[in-house]
């Protein structure tokens, strides 16, 4: 099973700013939709109680160490180990890591891909994404979509993967 993480982050490397995200980026929204529907997803507990309606089509996996934390449409778990489990049980053929920070970097040593959605900007914002060691990391490939009408910054979507 491919264990692959999938983050948007600014240039400044953050990722949200008081529980959300501080853009609005459709074709970013898009392409985490492509890639992940389908798949189990794996997200710590603030994440998935900042996505009002949930993910459909893909088994929603929480992260949460709070005693009876209950999650509707989501499978609750307290240690990641178990996620990635749950998903090989279920023969997935690759599981996606979707946030926060304390997650990311919990998931980083296990992780084969990164799909990273780099905003080119600096934004502010209160929560951050690790800094990745280049060396651990080979790009596959790097897809630019400029600013538009839609979007106010322009974006870089690379795929990462782990030198062997």
């Amino acid at each position: 099973m491919i264990k692959s993480l999938i983050v948007a982050k600014s240039i400044n490397h953050v990722i949200g700013n008081q529980g959300k995200l501080p853009w609005h980026m459709p074709v970013d929204m898009k392409h985490f939709k492509k890639l992940t529907m389908g798949h189990h997803v794996i997200m710590g507990r603030k994440t998935f109680e900042s996505i009002p309606n949930g993910l459909p089509g893909r088994v929603m996996i929480v992260l949460s160490t709070q005693p009876n934390y209950e999650a509707k449409s989501a499978i609750v778990l307290p240690h990641f180990e178990d996620a990635l489990k749950i998903a090989a049980s279920s023969n997935e053929e690759e599981v996606f890591i979707a946030g926060g920070a304390t997650i990311y970097q919990e998931a980083i040593p296990w992780i084969d891909k990164i799909y990273l959605t780099v905003i080119e900007e600096n934004i502010a914002g209160d929560t951050f994404f690790p800094i990745l060691d280049a060396a651990d990391w080979e790009v596959k490939s790097n897809l630019y979509h400029p600013a538009d009408i839609k979007h106010e910054y322009g974006c870089n979507f690379i795929t990462l993967e782990r030198c062997k």
